[in-house]
């Protein structure tokens, strides 16, 4: 599974090649959910799933930008599954676990959504990474993971950011 979310990390960075800040973004968020995911020790299926929703999570933005000239979360909601999935399955993976990851990315910004450990450890992910990026405050901080921080790793990983 190591390779296959190497070669999705390829494809990421391949497909938003020149844009730097998304391809840092990408690359950070992978980074802090694969820390969660084995601080929470999640089995190895569910790692993937979630390794490979932070690698592609943000994969539907340029094309988001090409069709509407913007994009906000609701557009990449829609238009990152069909890419991630052309991706994985050209990796191969496993058609549920397909499904799993695309679900993840359909909903990436549509917290009420959020159905098991592997999606929580990524909206954590993500946050954890556009906190620091968007310069959120730290009472802003502390509200969302007030709100919406599950994951004892994640909490424990953003006070110490945060040092909160």
């Amino acid at each position: 599974m190591d390779n296959q979310v190497v070669v999705a990390l390829q494809e990421m960075i391949r497909r938003n090649r020149g844009d730097k800040k998304r391809i840092e973004h990408s690359l950070k968020v992978f980074g802090y959910a694969q820390l969660l995911g084995r601080l929470e020790g999640l089995n190895p299926s569910k790692q993937f799933v979630l390794e490979s929703a932070a690698v592609l999570h943000d994969i539907g933005i340029h094309v988001a930008e090409a069709k509407f000239g913007y994009c906000d979360g609701t557009l990449q909601e829609l238009e990152g599954p069909p890419i991630a999935r052309a991706i994985l399955e050209s990796i191969p993976v496993d058609p549920e676990v397909v499904d799993r990851v695309c679900f993840i990315i359909s909903k990436h910004h549509t917290f009420s959504a959020i159905d098991d450990i592997d999606f929580q450890l990524l909206v954590e992910a993500d946050f954890l990474v556009n906190s620091v990026e968007e310069e959120v405050s730290t009472e802003g901080v502390k509200k969302f993971v007030e709100m919406n921080f599950k994951s004892e790793s994640g909490r424990r990983v953003i006070g110490e950011l945060f040092a909160i």
